[in-house]
């Protein structure tokens, strides 16, 4: 019996190391939690890559870590704030901190900028991705876990769109970004400010008249339901970002920090494949619900946006220009 309770004692003290703040970590048998804020509903990818990363961070922690997810029920712009003030440990969302704690390097989401998937990453992966995550780190106590494809977005109406001039005076959901707003003014639509919680609502009263996203928001916020023309306008290549509160994450052990951070790239690159072997049977299955499918004339909607997008390099994004990042 003393020899066990002396053996106990020993395991006690072997754990009792302290953190580089030098405070003692969560005893044996604590969890720590952590939080992650969403704005999509499930079945969107960003919500199945934070469901993976609970996953994964649970398990390879052997149940120490807890983490929950809040999917649907905030808006991207209150789960940004909430990560940054650490209300949230993280946030598996659209690029809210990007647009906030980095505007000069907000071109990574805006209309027609990049021309895929792999070329958005090459983008991000070099200097100017790197300037980008050290500026959210700093100014909105944010990291980088990894970037999740969403997919390109597209447009939903209840009439069928083929050129820009069938978006003249089109009111024109869309979320509350100032750069987004003036490319699709330049395209003559009428754009109208919605959070996300309000996107399906504010299409079935009228407020709106037409959407645009991409396919896993469309399908998981049910548009099908409020408009019946999906049009193929792909001028967007939206991505999301999987971050985590920055003081959340300094205060956490090495190897936990290490853990959190494969989790996340882990998640990230699972979701990336699932949404690049996925996304036919996302329009497939809107298809299937009902909403027919337009193919417009694309590039006629990339000519008439050049002006507006040149013209938001030089003033808005005066760190690089729109011909060194189609260069990479």
């Amino acid at each position: 019996m003393k020899l066990a309770i002396l053996a106990l004692a020993l395991a006690v003290a072997g754990c009792a190391t302290t953190t580089q703040e030098g405070a003692a970590p969560a005893a044996a048998g604590d969890k720590t939690a952590i939080r992650i804020g969403s704005p999509f509903k499930p079945g969107h990818i960003l919500v199945d890559a934070a469901q993976k990363f609970k996953e994964l961070a649970e398990q390879r922690s052997g149940g120490r870590f807890a983490v929950t997810i809040d999917a649907g029920t905030k808006s991207e712009e209150q789960i940004a704030e909430l990560n940054s003030k650490g209300e949230l440990e993280m946030q598996s969302n659209g690029h809210r901190s990007l647009e906030v704690g980095a505007p000069q390097y907000f071109f990574f989401n805006a209309p027609y900028v990049m021309k895929d998937f792999d070329h958005f990453m090459r983008v991000w992966d070099g200097k100017l991705g790197e300037a980008a995550r050290a500026q959210v780190e700093a100014k909105g106590n944010a990291k980088f876990l990894g970037i999740v494809y969403r997919g390109l977005r597209q447009t939903t109406a209840n009439k069928p769109i083929y050129t820009p001039a069938d978006v003249y005076g089109l009111k024109l959901r869309l979320p509350n970004v100032a750069t987004w707003m003036a490319a699709w003014k330049a395209l003559d639509a009428n754009p109208v400010a919605l959070t996300l919680p309000e996107l399906y609502p504010g299409l079935k009263s009228g407020k709106a008249e037409a959407s645009e996203g991409d396919l896993p928001q469309i399908a998981s916020f049910k548009l099908n339901e409020v408009q019946s023309r999906l049009i193929m306008t792909n001028h967007l290549v939206q991505t999301g970002g999987m971050l985590v509160n920055k003081p959340f994450f300094d205060k956490l052990s090495k190897a936990d920090q290490d853990l959190v951070v494969k989790a996340g790239k882990d998640a990230s690159d699972w979701a990336n494949q699932k949404m690049k072997t996925g996304e036919l049977e996302y329009l497939l299955n809107l298809q299937r619900a009902g909403m027919q499918v337009v193919i417009p004339d694309a590039d006629s909607f990339r000519t008439k946006a050049k002006p507006a997008i040149e013209e938001l390099f030089r003033k808005n994004w005066p760190v690089t220009t729109w011909a060194e990042v189609l260069a990479q």
